[in-house]
């Protein structure tokens, strides 16, 4: 952070599981022993700010557009060690805030206060949630995560995101119960009247180059402001070289075709959350389809597109 003159007020990080599992030497024993996600996820969030909220992910793959390179190719990277940090700073009239709901073993139905609490409901200015589920194996997690998006599957908010192997955030809200020990969701909460935003579903017949540069320009006819904007992509493990027999980076390179001077975030995961939906500057939606939107899914892909509003 030495050359970093706007400090960070919201992070997002997220690493493969490779990264944060890893080896590292143990000088006391002479040997390399594997790394605790938690030491990991400890040294990285002692580079940020204190008050900083931090939410970090661990993900099978990642997608990350290099900042440092001259072509800022955005890469789908399924194998090897690989993450990035979103840095966020105060915007103004932008809020972004994290919350952590997990899954109580005690109560099969969720308290729903706890989203109010969380400003996620009688939150007029609510305009993008990014959801992320943990431990998708465990008992009841399925179940759970319907509890939480489906209260929020309004018309006039975005919803993104996917299913991650673990998050390893300390200063996420209620952390209490440790990741291991249940099922639960983390994600970002955007507000703010400036706010714009559009989400395309890939599902499993897209298949191609043709098909995945069609999605992209329904995502392209949002006319969603490219400046000060940010993609994110939440795919499936599923999909990525294997889907597309072999031939690597497509469902990246087909959103820079299309979005060239948009820099593309996300992960391949275990699940995905999204459809088609658009919110627009005069916040009116306009929806690709008209059927009730289905929000889980696999074997897909959703690209989501978030406008932070013009910068002076």
């Amino acid at each position: 952070l030495q050359k970093v003159h706007v400090l960070p007020q919201t992070v997002l990080y997220i690493a493969d599981a490779e990264t944060f599992s890893g080896h590292e030497e143990c000088h006391e024993q002479k040997k390399a022993r594997k790394r605790n996600s938690k030491e990991t996820a400890v040294a990285l969030e002692k580079l940020l700010p204190k008050r900083c909220q931090v939410l970090g992910l661990v993900t099978p793959g990642i997608v990350v557009t290099p900042m440092g390179s001259s072509s800022n190719q955005p890469q789908e990277i399924e194998e090897g060690e690989a993450g990035f940090a979103l840095l966020f700073p105060k915007i103004d009239g932008v809020k972004i805030h994290t919350f952590h709901f997990s899954k109580d073993l005690k109560n099969r139905v969720f308290d729903e206060s706890k989203f109010a609490e969380a400003g996620l409901k009688n939150n007029p200015d609510l305009r993008v949630v990014l959801l992320f589920g943990y431990n998708s194996w465990k008992s009841g997690a399925t179940r759970f995560l319907h509890q939480i998006v489906n209260p929020l599957n309004e018309k006039s908010i975005i919803l993104a995101g996917g299913q991650v192997e673990s998050f390893t955030s300390l200063t996420s809200e209620n952390t209490s119960a440790q990741p291991g020990d249940a099922c639960g969701v983390v994600g970002l909460a955007f507000s703010g009247p400036q706010i714009q935003s559009a989400t395309v579903l890939l599902d499993q017949d897209v298949a191609d180059e043709r098909t995945a540069e069609a999605a992209m320009q329904r995502l392209k006819a949002a006319s969603i402001p490219e400046h000060n904007t940010i993609g994110f992509m939440f795919a499936c493990v599923g999909r990525g070289y294997r889907h597309y027999k072999t031939k690597r980076n497509m469902e990246a390179d087909a959103f820079r075709k299309f979005f060239p001077n948009i820099p593309l975030f996300g992960f391949f995961g275990h699940g995905e959350i999204g459809c088609d939906r658009i919110v627009t500057g005069n916040f009116v939606l306009r929806e690709c389809n008209d059927i009730k939107d289905d929000l889980l899914h696999g074997y897909t892909t959703v690209m989501t597109l978030i406008h932070l509003g013009s910068t002076k």
